[in-house]
């Protein structure tokens, strides 16, 4: 079976470095065998991934921006567990806010690319219970933030 690493590699992804929190918070909590992964919000290589569903992203371009989420995800996971994955059991929830209009309806949608990446990396490891919630604003006017619980080995 394939490392994390590998199934990264695999997809083009290398992680970044875990994002620093922007306040009076931590990135992640260990509790017991779960990790609490704090909101990450929508960021690319050029910088943060702003807009609103229904009005400036299309779908496609909001489910990127959830994928990228996903990827400071795991980001803070390895952060989390050392700099080694191996210590991943599974993903347990997503949480995932989209910035919309008061009439888009697909939040769902959007947060598919944060579980449909996850699935890809982690395999059945990546299903997850989920919630996709509308949001009329995010923090720095960003598309999508997502935090999460993941299982330790």
């Amino acid at each position: 079976m394939p490392t994390i690493e590998a199934r990264l590699a695999a997809l083009g992804v290398t992680l970044p470095a875990a994002p620093a929190p922007a306040a009076n918070y931590v990135p992640f909590v260990i509790t017991g065998k779960l990790i609490h992964i704090s909101g990450q919000i929508s960021q690319g290589p050029d910088g943060l991934i702003k807009g609103r569903l229904g009005a400036d992203l299309s779908i496609e371009q909001g489910a990127e921006a959830a994928r990228r989420c996903a990827i400071s995800l795991l980001a803070q996971a390895r952060a989390a567990c050392g700099g080694d994955l191996s210590h991943l059991k599974r993903v347990v929830k997503l949480t995932g806010f989209v910035n919309s209009t008061p009439d888009f309806t697909d939040q769902p949608k959007v947060i598919n690319g944060a579980s449909d990446f996850l699935v890809a990396v982690l395999g059945d490891a990546g299903r997850h219970a989920r919630a996709a919630v509308a949001a009329v604003s995010l923090p720095l006017g960003v598309a999508v933030e997502i935090d999460a619980i993941f299982e330790l080995a």
